[in-house]
């Protein structure tokens, strides 16, 4: 403990000297967060590397944080923290994993930028080749945000081939490949993440993910009903009580939040104002 408190003695000067260097060029203290220069880095962090990639990952976790609970639209400073972060130690595995995750999500969950969460895992993956799940994550990222299922199978395939890759990254390839961006497969991709997540915020995002994938199939099943109930009576139904009395339904039709489907005036299902699902992560 007595080198741990003396290290973070010594790294306190160096922190000091990089704000106070650069605060009249960047703002005040309390928005000075970052450098835009690694060299400067490298010259000012002399052995202390580790611990201030340490102290760069706390801000960046606090400044998406700050951001997020005020449902910031963007995210200026993300990328350039975690690219210096990454840069202090390009083996810190969750600053990528989880800055790529901060990066990707659309506002207010990150900043909306697949592009830069897919440069900070290429980063990574060539600090760290051997590590397979910066692969995953890449997947998941062309996949979802970029709907690139040929780049997101591509991703799957090859980190299914490195060293202790799990078997279901070779049937996420194959899915993929076979299949681009049907319900299905998005299926297998959250039921992985909420599976392995290590973090309670992915996994509650993986199940939102899942619940707004259900909704949308109840919603396809439900619109289907409503065109087989015109065909077969020959005029449109008007309500959900139509189908109910016609043996279609057992009774008026619930979202997983508990809210009833909207019977449209188009004749589609819809999802009540009052929802608790959110279908754009669908989108």
């Amino acid at each position: 403990m007595a080198v741990v408190g003396c290290g973070l003695l010594g790294l306190y000067p160096f922190q000091r000297s990089i704000d106070q260097q650069l605060a009249a060029t960047y703002g005040p203290r309390d928005q000075l967060v970052f450098i835009p220069s690694e060299a400067l880095f490298a010259r000012l962090s002399g052995g202390y590397s580790g611990l201030l990639a340490t102290l760069y990952w706390t801000r960046t976790v606090q400044y998406y944080g700050r951001l997020h609970l005020a449902h910031a639209q963007t995210f200026p400073l993300l990328g350039p923290l975690l690219d210096i972060t990454t840069s202090l130690d390009p083996r810190l595995l969750i600053a990528y994993r989880f800055g790529s995750v901060f990066l990707a999500e659309k506002p207010p969950e990150g900043a909306g930028n697949p592009r830069r969460a897919i440069h900070l895992l290429e980063r990574g993956i060539v600090a760290n080749p051997e590590y397979w799940r910066f692969w995953e994550d890449l997947g998941f990222i062309y996949y979802w945000d970029l709907k690139d299922y040929a780049h997101a199978a591509r991703a799957f395939q090859t980190g299914s081939e490195r060293p202790g890759a799990l078997p279901w990254m070779r049937t996420l390839a194959a899915s993929v490949a076979a299949k681009g961006g049907e319900i299905e497969t998005s299926r297998i991709l959250w039921t992985e993440i909420a599976g392995t997540a290590g973090n309670d915020s992915i996994r509650l995002s993986a199940e939102m993910h899942l619940a707004a994938l259900d909704t949308q199939q109840a919603l396809d099943q439900l619109d289907a009903l409503v065109a087989e109930y015109r065909v077969k009576q020959g005029h449109q139904a008007r309500s959900w009580q139509d189908l109910i009395t016609a043996g279609y339904l057992r009774g008026i039709p619930h979202d997983l939040s508990g809210e009833p489907f909207v019977f449209k005036l188009d004749g589609h299902a819809g999802l009540s104002p009052k929802t608790q699902i959110h279908m754009n992560l669908v989108e």
